[in-house]
């Protein structure tokens, strides 16, 4: 019998403090530049006062990307522009810093780490700290079967907790959460538009290595075939994510959820990052209060979950690349929010009483 009781991050969960975010709110109107002046740049540094619960806001010192890997059985179909079981490849690009999130995390100073939930590769091909989670060797084909048993999908949705719980305890103030897989937007998919109550054609994008018209049609199919799956077990968020998720996400709804009972922020990076999140707001409502949608990748799944979750893009730059590159971009302008709430300064207060020359010039007139 399992322990796990989704019900309880209801509980767990609170929304940053509102009490706070008045008091940086006050704080800014206070400040020499003009409320609204810095545009949204105004609403992040008061959310993230919130979410710290300290104003004036702390800087974002520690930062960190956390991808979490795995390979999708529905990549079988030809559903990706890159082969089934390729996700391996891509950590290891990653890892060896030939990747886009890989350069841009040298450029910004950020650490990178790698989850493995279920590639498709060899456990020896990788570092023992990427693998140490995996929970099985590819995920199942969602349009068929199952993409895990209910125990591995516990098993992924703990393993996100307990890495959210390592974040928070070694320090990291913000994470960019983001996904390196091969097949996972289809997966994606599937979960947007059984949340949604849209049809598959609606959420279903071009991926993130663009498809040509045969195979957005193909993975249209999957998607629908896997939507009738995935409607008997909309009711409980473990056996969906068990149905037509896969270990990868998974574990990032564990980890967006721990994230925010350890009051951690989150990033989120593409459309995988999006339905994760979707799913872990139908289990704890308040849950999207501690998350930033980093970009509009153009992905219409990730725009259909985002308006649902009423989280605006911080930038639309058409990043559909995944692995975190999306929301990295977002880092600088979090950073820059926090910079400025924090060190611009007040306007000097007006003096009550007259100066001395003022009290001389009213004696002379009279």
């Amino acid at each position: 019998m399992s322990s796990l009781n989704l019900d309880d991050f209801t509980d767990l969960i609170e929304r940053p403090d509102g009490g706070v975010r008045r008091d940086a709110e006050a704080r800014r109107e206070r400040q020499i530049v003009p409320p609204g002046a810095l545009g949204r740049l105004d609403d992040l540094g008061e959310w993230l006062a919130a979410a710290q619960s300290a104003v004036p806001v702390r800087p974002v010192e520690r930062p960190r990307v956390v991808l979490f890997a795995g390979d999708h059985g529905v990549a079988e179909l030809g559903v990706s522009a890159r082969p089934a079981g390729g996700a391996g490849e891509l950590v290891r690009e990653v890892l060896e810093g030939g990747r886009p999130v890989s350069v841009l995390a040298r450029r910004l100073g950020v650490s990178v780490r790698i989850v493995d939930m279920a590639l498709d590769c060899d456990p020896e091909a990788l570092p023992e700290d990427v693998v140490r989670y995996r929970v099985r060797r590819g995920s199942g084909r969602i349009d068929i079967e199952d993409a895990l048993t209910p125990e591995e999908a516990e098993a992924a949705f703990r393993a996100g907790v307990a890495v959210a719980d390592e974040e928070a305890d070694s320090g990291t103030d913000l994470v960019v959460l983001g996904d390196v897989s091969v097949g996972g937007t289809t997966a994606a998919g599937v979960l947007v538009a059984a949340l949604c109550g849209v049809d598959a054609s609606v959420v279903t994008g071009r991926g993130g290595l663009a498809i040509d018209d045969l195979a957005w049609m193909r993975k249209c199919a999957a998607i629908r075939d896997a939507l009738r799956r995935a409607r008997p077990v909309l009711g409980d968020q473990l056996r969906l994510l068990a149905a037509v998720g896969g270990a990868d996400l998974a574990a990032m709804t564990g980890f967006l959820l721990q994230s925010a009972v350890r009051k951690l922020p989150v990033v989120l990076d593409g459309v995988v990052t999006a339905a994760c999140a979707l799913v872990a707001q139908r289990i704890a409502f308040r849950a999207p209060d501690w998350w930033l949608a980093a970009h509009d990748s153009g992905e219409p799944g990730q725009a259909k979950a985002l308006d649902r979750m009423a989280l605006e893009p911080l930038l639309t730059q058409g990043v559909t690349v995944g692995e975190g590159a999306g929301g990295l971009l977002a880092l600088p302008l979090v950073q820059a929010a926090a910079a400025l709430a924090a060190e611009l300064p007040e306007k000097p207060k007006e003096s009550e009483e007259p100066v001395e020359s003022e009290v001389s010039e009213a004696a002379a007139e009279q």
